[in-house]
């Protein structure tokens, strides 16, 4: 629902920690909700934003009309954490006008649409929390003059992943009609499943006959990701895809692929879903599909997406016909790799080997960076980032927000010896160090 700012019976001044921040009487107003998850916008706190675990000012730079497909979630048990405009201290916010009178509040936070870098974390209190956050990028937003403002900027604008292009009144019926066509299948319905009840984009392209559409293969994996979106342990949260229960064949890989890459435009298949494992646990089936691919076209991208664990793997994979990898990693610091990955049987050592090779075998090569404000930004990592892209050449830095709920994410990781500078200025460094380098946020056809 739309912000409201209900009369409060007094102007209380909420107890609560407080750190200073910078006075400032024009940021947005604080967004809090109520505990049935109205939303609402304060008379008297301004929005706070955080870099890992303090609030810190947030530039005029970073502000940003939250884009029309992002979304607002509220944090149960969590207080919001506002700036007070006349000390310009944040403070947390216990509680505030409610519909009816004066309540117990709940701090706000968004999600923002693909395409746009988050600078600062929600301003929440955790202290009290007693569960998991669902696995989304939770992003500082707040109210101004009609609208939502969010604390982010754009890296990549792309009409290939625009929400405006994925439409369920035309994906239902093109599901239906490609099963009219080509007949069911477990990868297809898989796939179905992934494109109506999780939303996966990739998995709605393939029906919609356009762009990058996925094969998932891999039932297993060789870490233990935090923020696996696929596989959580018990007690945490729910994962937000149904990784897959069975391993495709490749008769039924290689129909699918070709179909994608003979009819569609700008086309990509993609092994290494959200809805997977590794897929380099399958290396040979992949391989092997992959030649069967190219044996009846030549036409579009084939792209690995992996954690690129086994560069022997990836030397097999490589050699089959693959056009383009991307290799995802939370941190170019080893310790701050495997406190998120909790690699099995791997080392942060061996990703980077696998980065090397891809690129000196000619592949169009990946880093898939799950950023975080905070640690990210940090300066040994800037400077363990500019080691990495120097030693391995590689072409693209993607910079995808991480999903997790930021107390996990913060828990987990090792304390860093400096400040964060700021998630635009790392951005804008790296840029100026390595001009030759791409940086966005999706996946490209690197072949017609």
């Amino acid at each position: 629902m739309s912000p409201t700012t209900p009369k409060a019976s007094g102007n209380r001044n909420p107890p609560g920690r407080r750190h200073r921040v910078s006075p400032s009487d024009s940021l947005p107003s604080m967004l809090y909700a109520d505990e049935k998850g109205r939303i609402y916008d304060h008379p008297h706190y301004r929005m706070a934003g955080f870099s890992g675990a303090k609030p810190v000012p947030i530039p005029p730079g970073e502000l940003m009309a939250m884009p029309e497909f992002s979304k607002l979630f509220f944090t149960p048990s969590c207080p919001p954490v506002g700036i007070d405009p006349r000390t310009g201290r944040a403070v947390t916010v216990e509680e505030a006008p409610v519909k009816g009178g004066y309540g117990r509040c709940w701090a706000v936070a968004a999600f923002l649409e693909p395409g746009v870098v988050r600078s600062h974390l929600p301003g929440a209190d955790y202290s009290r929390k007693d569960y998991t956050l669902p696995m989304w990028a939770y992003t500082a937003v707040g109210y101004r003059a009609g609208g939502y403002v969010a604390a982010g900027f754009g890296i990549e604008h792309n009409y290939r992943w625009d929400p405006r292009n994925y439409d369920d009144r035309e994906l239902v019926p093109a599901i239906a009609r490609y099963r009219r066509v080509h007949g069911p299948g477990k990868l297809i319905e898989h796939l179905a499943v992934c494109a109506t009840s999780n939303h996966c984009f990739a998995a709605k392209n393939l029906f919609l006959g356009r762009w990058e559409a996925p094969l998932p293969v891999s039932r297993n994996c060789n870490a233990a990701c935090l923020g696996c979106i696929s596989l959580q342990p018990e007690g945490a949260c729910e994962a937000s895809h149904h990784r897959i229960a069975f391993t495709p064949s490749k008769a039924e890989i290689t129909a699918a692929a070709v179909r994608h890459l003979e009819a569609s435009e700008e086309a990509i298949v993609s092994f290494g879903q959200g809805c997977e494992g590794e897929p380099l646990t399958e290396f040979r089936l992949i391989a092997e599909s992959i030649r069967a691919i190219r044996r009846r076209t030549a036409r579009g991208t084939i792209n690995l997406n992996t954690n690129g664990s086994l560069p022997d793997r990836v030397r097999e994979v490589a050699g089959s016909g693959l056009d383009s990898i991307r290799i995802s990693l939370n941190s170019a610091r080893p310790a701050c790799y495997a406190a998120y990955h909790r690699p099995r049987n791997y080392r942060f050592e061996d990703v980077e080997a696998s980065i090397s090779l891809a690129r000196g075998l000619g592949l169009y090569t990946m880093v898939n960076y799950l950023v975080f404000p905070g640690i990210s930004d940090q300066r040994e990592e800037i400077d363990a980032l500019s080691g990495l892209i120097e030693r391995t050449g590689l072409d693209f830095l993607h910079l995808k927000n991480l999903c997790i709920d930021p107390q996990v994410y913060l828990n987990a990781m090792p304390a860093g010896g400096s400040r964060p500078v700021g998630m635009k200025e790392m951005v804008d460094e790296i840029k100026e160090r390595f001009p030759h380098l791409e940086l966005g946020y999706f996946n490209r056809p690197v072949r017609k």
